[in-house]
């Protein structure tokens, strides 16, 4: 069977790497002039199985509000006349409730579990390589208030059967020792064994790479247009600015672009944009460095280890499709990564991106089926797609052959939403 991949992150990739393995013939077709440039290029760098859950948690409403009156705020509201982001917000705030995110971070830890299994496969089969750290996720907390939160939090955790281990200020020195410098301003931490880390872009980039020695076909910098259906309940064609592709086949995995191509199609897909920033520096003193990955809770900033980088990401900021780098976001993950390492790298040799994680109300994805049955999705993963996406694509290869999915795909599809 041919396929097209419409995008070339790493869901898009991971997506192509699947549907090749399961013997289709498989094209890749993205904007970009390399796979892995957009969202994927520069993000936390965290894999994480059991740390992540949903944005969409039980008291947000009020902890944004006094986020957004921080001078270094982890969540930045941009107001636009756009319907899409008010209908968004609302149902946001609507799953945000204790009965609802329990059901969403069920949603969420099946599908990561499942993929953290296919990732382990992955690696084992290629051998490949991304500056992957495998000693978990440690989780910072800088007040009691919060580190008490967290602790009563963990029946959760229990209840999905998440491995994690909560620690005392010396427990988080002992994981990360460049911490002693500043061990006055952590009170503890909670450790995730499990999760991993690594360059999310590198990890594209060569899957990418081992994908195409196997026969699929990358058409780079080619942007496209629209999806064009045939009588009845099929696509019949991709048409973008380089000409049109046909396949038997159509899986869209353009993140936060899938909604505005699914529109003309009367497909109501509620992905937005949130904005996520970075900041990379070179590492000058590695025993002032971190040597894994680790969040700030009270920033909301990860902060990752990549061989000879320091990585800082982070901030949720609604602003549509805006991809402007303002001065001011770029401060606050230096402030974070100086407040925690302060000798770490070369701050005046430091890269800062943007990107938009494409998110869903709910937080968890979207995949499989559409109204037009030889139209499949892959996006909406918001900031877990490098998390998820093995476990993605090898569900996607399953559908669209009609092989029944691996992992139960309830409350993870499209018709969840009405």
């Amino acid at each position: 069977m041919k396929v097209i991949v419409l995008g070339s992150g790493v869901i898009g990739v991971t997506s192509a790497y699947y549907l090749n393995k399961a013997g289709h013939e498989v094209t890749v077709i993205d904007r970009a002039d390399a796979p892995g440039r957009e969202t994927s290029f520069a993000n936390g760098g965290q894999v994480s199985w059991g740390a992540g859950g949903p944005w969409a948690a039980p008291g947000i409403a009020w902890t944004a509000c006094k986020w957004l009156f921080k001078p270094h705020s982890p969540l930045v509201l941009r107001p636009r006349l756009d319907p899409a982001m008010w209908s968004w917000m609302l149902q946001f705030l609507r799953n945000a409730t204790p009965a609802r995110y329990a059901i969403n971070k069920e949603r969420m830890l099946r599908l990561a579990r499942y993929s953290h299994a296919c990732m382990q496969q992955l690696r084992q089969e290629t051998g490949i390589h991304y500056d992957e750290q495998t000693r978990g996720t440690l989780i910072l907390f800088r007040t009691q208030q919060d580190l008490d939160k967290a602790a009563a939090d963990t029946a959760l955790l229990d209840r999905f059967g998440v491995p994690y281990q909560l620690l005392s200020r010396s427990g988080c020195l002992a994981h990360e020792p460049a911490l002693k410098p500043v061990k006055w301003k952590i009170v503890g931490g909670v450790h995730y064994p499990e999760d991993e880390s690594g360059d999310c872009h590198l990890f594209t980039h060569n899957l990418a790479q081992l994908a195409e020695k196997a026969g699929v076909r990358f058409q780079m910098q080619t942007t496209i247009n629209r999806l064009e259906t045939s009588a009845g309940d099929q696509i019949a064609r991709i048409v973008t600015d380089r000409g049109e592709f046909a396949a038997d086949a159509y899986v869209l995995a353009c993140g936060s672009y899938s909604p505005l191509l699914l529109r003309p199609l009367g497909i109501r897909l509620p992905v937005y944009p949130l904005k996520g920033y970075s900041i990379t520096i070179p590492v000058t003193h590695p025993d002032a460095a971190p040597i894994g990955t680790l969040s700030d809770e009270t920033y909301k900033v990860v902060i990752t280890r990549l061989g000879d980088r320091l990585r800082a990401a982070g901030t949720a900021e609604l602003a549509g499709y805006d991809l402007s780098l303002p001065r001011r976001r770029c401060e606050t993950l230096a402030h974070v990564l100086r407040d925690l390492f302060p000798h770490a790298g070369d701050f005046s040799n430091a890269e800062y991106w943007t990107g938009l994680r494409p998110m869903t109300p709910d937080n968890p994805p979207v995949l499989g089926v559409t109204p037009y049955k030889n139209l499949f999705l892959n996006t909406g993963h918001g900031t877990l797609g490098w998390t998820m996406s093995c476990g993605s694509g090898r569900v996607l290869a399953n559908v669209v052959a009609g092989r029944r999915s691996e992992v139960d795909l309830d409350g993870l599809t499209l018709a969840r939403f009405g």
